[in-house]
């Protein structure tokens, strides 16, 4: 099995799509970083030349390529608290796996493209999603207070004064304290406001959001 000067023009440019994406996950710190990404793009684009060369069924070597790409992939989701962290970076690491497979077929320009585009959805298109989080976001309250009757159903009044949505969750009573959870939607600047008036309020004991 030999080598051609394209087969080294397309490792090369796929360690060029894993270098671009990397960087920018490594720039925020990320698992999945700068050396992640460029050998899983030159991983990719190598098992694709390889399975032309050997005669191979090429379907069946990109799907296992797909699937052991999600295992890696499921490695970097994780959950914290009750927020799910990782899956941008995990889709990151299966596109650049993509991207890594159609250098290592040939088609360049839909490898380009493609990175342009999922750099585009890294890099570009941050300020976008800041905007839409400054004006809605979700989050959840666990609020320890005093108990007294009706207690939650003063702090859903007090969610609606500020212009926000709550969905009540589960409600737990401890000789004289009442826990109430709650799932809350609404700006940035109305939680910010809520979370000022509840560490102010002198029946809350202790708070977390």
């Amino acid at each position: 099995m030999e080598f051609l000067p394209e087969d080294i023009l397309k490792l090369l440019v796929a360690f060029g799509i894993g270098t671009v994406i990397g960087a920018e996950r490594e720039y925020r710190s990320k698992s999945a970083g700068l050396r992640t990404l460029i050998l899983i793009s030159v991983g990719s684009t190598l098992f694709t030349i390889i399975s032309a060369k050997v005669g191979g069924d090429a379907g069946r070597i990109a799907a296992n390529i797909v699937t052991g790409i999600g295992f890696i992939g499921g490695g970097i989701i994780f959950r914290e608290n009750s927020r799910v962290s990782g899956i941008t970076t995990a889709a990151s690491v299966w596109a650049t796996a993509a991207l890594g497979m159609a250098v290592g077929d040939g088609l360049y320009e839909i490898a380009i493209v493609g990175g342009a585009l999922v750099i585009l959805a890294l890099y570009a298109l941050v300020p976008v999603q800041n905007y839409i989080k400054r004006r809605n976001q979700i989050r959840n309250y666990r609020v320890v207070a005093k108990f007294q009757q009706k207690l939650l159903k003063q702090y859903e009044n007090l969610f609606e004064q500020f212009g926000m949505q709550a969905r009540r969750g589960a409600q737990t009573r401890t000789l004289d304290t009442i826990t109430g959870n709650w799932i809350v939607q609404g700006s940035e600047k109305q939680h910010e406001k809520l979370i000022k008036h509840l560490l102010n309020d002198p029946q809350v004991i202790e708070f977390d959001f």
